[in-house]
């Protein structure tokens, strides 16, 4: 039934405008649209996503989205250079080194954008 139908992913923000701001200026996405409620939709990788405004952005504890980057090292400096931090993690079964967590087949870094939310860059290596 929904096998061909577009998945498109929702953000909160506790602030569009700021948000906004971030996705555009900091992350370097293209804004396709904004509605009439102030929700934005952006354009990635051919795919899309929205931003919504809600009292309670920002406050999942877990990754809501991840990016699937080719060289992960050099998009992790991209954004150091604009201000993102990365996370570190020490918990059983994932611990970064510098922001950095290499897995079986896979390479991952996490961070916090604007508004709290747990966003994701990932880069799939051979394994």
């Amino acid at each position: 039934m929904l096998g061909d139908a577009p998945l498109v992913a929702m953000i909160p923000a506790a602030d569009v405008a700021r948000a906004k701001a971030y996705y555009t200026d900091t992350l370097g996405l293209e804004l396709k649209d904004a509605g009439p409620h102030g929700e934005l939709t952006f354009v990635c990788g051919g795919t899309e996503f929205g931003i919504y405004e809600t009292p309670s952005g920002g406050q999942a504890a877990h990754t809501l989205a991840s990016f699937e980057v080719s060289d992960l090292n050099a998009e992790m400096a991209g954004l150091r250079g604009k201000g993102v931090v990365f996370e570190d993690y020490d918990m059983p079964g994932l611990k970064t080194v510098d922001g950095v967590v290499e897995d079986e087949g896979m390479r991952a870094a996490w961070f916090k954008d604007c508004e709290g939310n747990v966003l994701c860059l990932h880069q799939r290596t051979a394994g």
